[in-house]
């Protein structure tokens, strides 16, 4: 067995279903940190997305929702919805994204703070690509980390809200969270 094929068998892959203000939120994390946030974690979603997981990370996931892998990211998301941290400080596994996609996810999780937002192309811009906006939006779509790595906070530069991967009406209510639109009447 080769040294990549060992390291993925021996890779742990645990889970948890969380609730939120914006619903039920699925977590994974391995050991070397929050691998993955699902929104909307119904049956089916969990049950697509521990599927996808497992053959993209070579482990089988765990359902572990006392981990102390996942037990950091639990309290923090807990502080963020309650309106107590502005900044995530976790370990994040990076492994599910790569290239580009990456370097735009980094560039927005250290580059773009809490009430804050920014458009497509002005962080293509920040990564040196200034004409890739469009691949930007592609970038957020495949985002494994959404809340912790805040893609909910590029919008259009018109001053639209863009798309969201969640759906905007969750889009809505982060970015309302956060200050950047008003709270919703009803």
């Amino acid at each position: 067995m080769n040294a990549n094929a060992q390291e993925r068998e021996q890779r742990q892959v645990v889970w948890a279903v969380v609730g939120s203000d914006i619903g039920p939120l699925l977590l994974a994390a391995t050991d070397e940190g929050l691998v993955t946030v699902a929104f909307h974690a119904t049956d089916a979603v969990r049950d697509k997305t521990l599927e996808k997981l497992g053959s993209r990370l070579g482990a089988e996931p765990l359902h572990a929702p006392d981990s102390p892998l996942l037990a950091e990211a639990i309290r923090q998301l807990a502080e963020y919805f309650a309106g107590e941290r502005h900044d995530f400080e976790l370990p994040l596994d990076w492994s599910l994204i790569s290239g580009f996609n990456r370097q735009v996810l980094r560039e927005l999780a250290s580059g773009v703070p809490y009430g804050a937002v920014v458009g497509y192309g002005d962080l293509a811009g920040r990564v040196g690509q200034p004409r890739a906006a469009q691949a930007v939006g592609i970038a957020m779509g495949a985002n494994p980390l959404p809340v912790v790595v805040p893609c909910h906070r590029v919008v259009e530069s018109d001053g639209g809200i863009g798309g969201f991967g969640g759906g905007l009406e969750t889009k809505r209510q982060l970015l309302a969270l956060e200050g950047v639109l008003p709270q919703p009447l009803f």
